[in-house]
């Protein structure tokens, strides 16, 4: 039996480092940044997973954007504002245009699939856009207990499985998005759904999980 798994300090111990800088950027988040070009009608999978975070929908997410968005599905004040200062200064300038004023701390949801790193599932293309095949492959080699499900144990296997040992700047990427993908969406009997994990890729699980805290906190 699976039973509820204890994630080893993966709900704790993800954070990403944290530095005096990137802390600092927080007084960067109002800054002004060039207008932004997005069909929403034809995004990628990975442009709609950034999108959750484009809070007023207008292309561009800044750090404020982050952090009420993470906020929103479940993780506390504390992580979400060293996790959006955290990404702010990694993604921000690898996604903004050469235009875009300084800093560059706002990522550009059209060019999102420039922040991709290396020692993931394959589920996206080059472009951001899903894989299906790809997604299957992490339940047909991982998903032992159950064919449509994943422990934490299973998730943990896949991510060493994934890991490029020639890029190992990649590897706390997956330990980070995974670990809080399980925390915030895997049942009561600890594990972590097919459907669901399809939700991340597409951000759609995002919505569900801010309705669902939303509810809760409405029946309080």
């Amino acid at each position: 039996m699976a039973g509820r798994q204890r994630a080893p300090e993966a709900a704790s111990s993800y954070l990403p480092p944290v530095t005096a800088a990137a802390l600092l950027l927080w007084v960067f988040i109002s800054c002004a940044h060039v207008e932004a070009s997005v069909d929403f009608a034809n995004l990628t999978a990975l442009q709609k997973h950034a999108e959750f975070f484009d809070r007023n929908k207008d292309g561009i997410i800044t750090a404020s954007e982050l952090f009420e968005g993470y906020v929103a599905i479940g993780c506390d004040a504390e992580y979400a504002r060293v996790t959006a200062a955290s990404i702010s200064a990694g993604v921000g300038p690898i996604t903004s245009p050469a235009d875009a004023p300084l800093p560059h701390t706002s990522i550009y949801v059209e060019y999102i699939h420039r922040a991709m790193h290396g020692s993931d599932t394959g589920a996206y293309d080059a472009e951001g856009r899903f894989v299906p095949a790809k997604f299957e492959e992490i339940f047909t080699k991982h998903a032992k207990v159950r064919p449509d499900a994943l422990t934490f144990e299973e998730i943990e296997e896949m991510i060493l499985a994934n890991r490029d040992p020639l890029d190992p700047e990649s590897w706390a990427a997956p330990e980070g998005e995974w670990g809080l993908t399980y925390k915030l969406a895997s049942d009561k009997q600890g594990f972590l759904h097919k459907d669901s994990a399809r939700g991340i890729y597409d951000g759609s699980v995002f919505y569900k999980l801010e309705e669902q805290r939303t509810s809760a906190a409405s029946e309080m």
